[in-house]
């Protein structure tokens, strides 16, 4: 196992930052985080798991997050920028196909990636997610709270982190997963914050056109997971993402929210494996 170091890749429009972990000789799995979401909100016991499974699990903080910087300067863009640059750092570590996993936001650049460079994408797994912004997507009051900006003081802005994370996350869950809660609250405030860049992603993900006709057709083998906790995306996104795409096997958790439970690390890894293993369909 790797030490989970940060690297940096010099990309056309941004120097993306990134971690390269698991098995260096294994198959490459790439997962994209979500809105205004750093590489660090992958639990990295997930990482972890998927690496002794033997994949290589390369995770990048996206344009606008974490510790990725911008070499132009910034402006408003779509997800296929996000997509872009996540093929551009499949280009940089020389890897001509991966299995492709993406949470939230990250689900919606995940599909985009199948869609328009089918090639690169050996299986595809979306959680939480959705084909399109009007299917599922969250009531005004908590993308507010979500858009709000930090208090200055340390202390209360980690406070107002916490409480995004108990209204979207799991509820089931919500006492067991409280440290963890408060701990990864404390290190994405330390590690980086992109106040304008939240926006942006925003934004690009409102936006984004439908996708639904363009996931009809594809062949990649298809995990969909979703939890029925989730507040920030309803479970109608991943029914929808579920339906649009042929054959792609459908993971509902009832006890899941828009986060990844500790509870529930071993059965969405141990379906992320069993979907990295499918055969494309054959037409």
């Amino acid at each position: 196992m790797s030490d989970g170091i940060d690297q940096f890749a010099e990309l056309s429009e941004v120097k993306m930052c990134y971690r390269d972990e698991g098995d260096p000789a294994g198959q490459p799995m790439l997962l994209i985080m979500g809105l205004n979401s750093q590489l660090i909100h992958w639990p990295q016991e997930i990482v972890d798991d998927l690496g002794a499974r033997g994949y290589r699990v390369i995770r990048p903080d996206n344009r606008d997050s974490g510790l990725t910087e911008w070499k132009i300067a910034p402006s408003q863009y779509y997800l296929r920028a996000i997509a872009r640059d996540c093929v551009e750092l499949l280009d940089h570590l020389d890897i001509e196909r991966a299995h492709v996993v993406g949470a939230s936001m990250g689900g919606m650049v995940a599909q985009l990636i199948a869609i328009e460079h089918a090639a690169r994408v050996q299986s595809l797994c979306s959680m939480m997610s959705t084909p399109h912004a009007g299917i599922g997507m969250a009531d005004g009051d908590v993308l507010q709270e979500l858009m709000k900006p930090l208090p200055p003081d340390r202390d209360e802005a980690i406070e107002q982190i916490v409480a995004l994370y108990t209204l979207i996350g799991s509820k089931t869950y919500a006492e067991s997963e409280l440290e963890r809660r408060y701990m990864l609250a404390i290190r994405a405030y330390d590690r980086a914050r992109n106040p304008e860049g939240a926006a942006r992603q925003v934004t690009a993900a409102l936006i984004a056109p439908d996708r639904t006709a363009k996931l009809h057709h594809l062949q990649t083998p298809t995990l969909v997971v979703h939890g029925a906790e989730d507040s920030l995306i309803k479970i109608a996104g991943g029914e929808a993402t579920h339906a649009a795409i042929p054959g792609s096997n459908y993971l509902p958790l009832a006890a899941m929210g828009h986060d990844i439970p500790a509870p529930l690390f071993g059965e969405i890894v141990e379906a992320i494996a069993e979907n990295a293993a499918r055969r494309p369909a054959v037409v």
